[in-house]
């Protein structure tokens, strides 16, 4: 055979190879593509929620996932199911994953109350804010107040009144700060305490001093120390209690 004739068959070759290559590449890109197809006629048959639920119900998971999972397994949106469960209340922080071939386990941490944040909301011990549709069963919990976004910072100034005050055996009941930067406590027997809003902790603490010249008894009988004076304070009593002769209970001079 000649060389013309031979580069002809070798050309010849070559082009038959390429024109499989390109066929199989084609094929093969056709059944990669037809692949999600018949794959997404596979139904979803468990959805399997994991987590310890003392307050969130399964129900009010799987209301909000029903419409999400009524598709193929590959048609499921991983990201909308985790949106809708991570609005729910009580939930804190949620994953989502596909398990192959018809499940998607889902695992839930939910929140824990800390304290209620005003009239309707509760508030977790990190500063999370969350209003589930029923706060009954927290009317225990401290009441906390203060200024839109300011809760991480008035949750911890909280959490330190509550230490002081128990150190003195007196329990913290609401703890508010209003937009302009006051203080208001008020105790579980009642006892409200004014801060103010200039050195409240420092006038804090010399009021908790001062409690040692008092009985538990004619405490729990006070209702309003007002602390917003620079060297003292003064002190409202209950309706029918008698007030302290404060001159009396002066040490007597040697």
């Amino acid at each position: 055979m000649s060389n013309v004739g031979t580069k002809i068959l070798v050309i010849g070759l070559l082009l038959f190879g390429l024109v499989g290559i390109v066929g199989y590449e084609v094929v093969t890109n056709e059944y990669i593509r037809s692949l999600p197809i018949k794959s997404a006629s596979l139904p979803i048959k468990y959805v399997r929620t994991e987590g310890v639920f003392q307050y969130l119900a399964k129900d009010e998971v799987k209301v909000v996932l029903e419409p999400l999972v009524l598709t193929g397994f590959f048609d499921a949106d991983m990201q909308a199911i985790h949106l809708a469960v991570s609005t729910l209340p009580w939930v804190d922080s949620v994953t989502v994953k596909r398990i192959w071939p018809d499940a998607i386990d889902i695992k839930v941490h939910e929140k824990k109350p800390y304290a209620r944040w005003g009239k309707d909301s509760l508030i977790t011990g990190q500063g999370a804010i969350f209003t589930p549709k029923n706060i009954e069963g927290f009317q225990k919990l401290t009441v906390v107040t203060g200024p839109e976004l300011q809760q991480v910072k008035v949750l911890e100034i909280m959490k330190g009144i509550k230490t002081a005050l128990a150190d003195q055996s007196m329990e913290l009941a609401e703890f508010s700060v209003n937009n302009r930067g006051a203080w208001k406590i008020k105790l579980a027997t009642g006892l409200e305490i004014l801060l103010g809003r200039n050195e409240q902790l420092k006038k804090l603490q010399r009021f908790l001093k001062t409690l040692t010249v008092l009985k538990k008894e004619q405490v729990e009988q006070i209702a309003i120390v007002d602390l917003r004076y620079p060297n003292g304070y003064a002190v409202s009593w209950k309706p029918g209690v008698a007030e302290i002769d404060w001159h009396a209970m002066q040490p007597t001079p040697q």
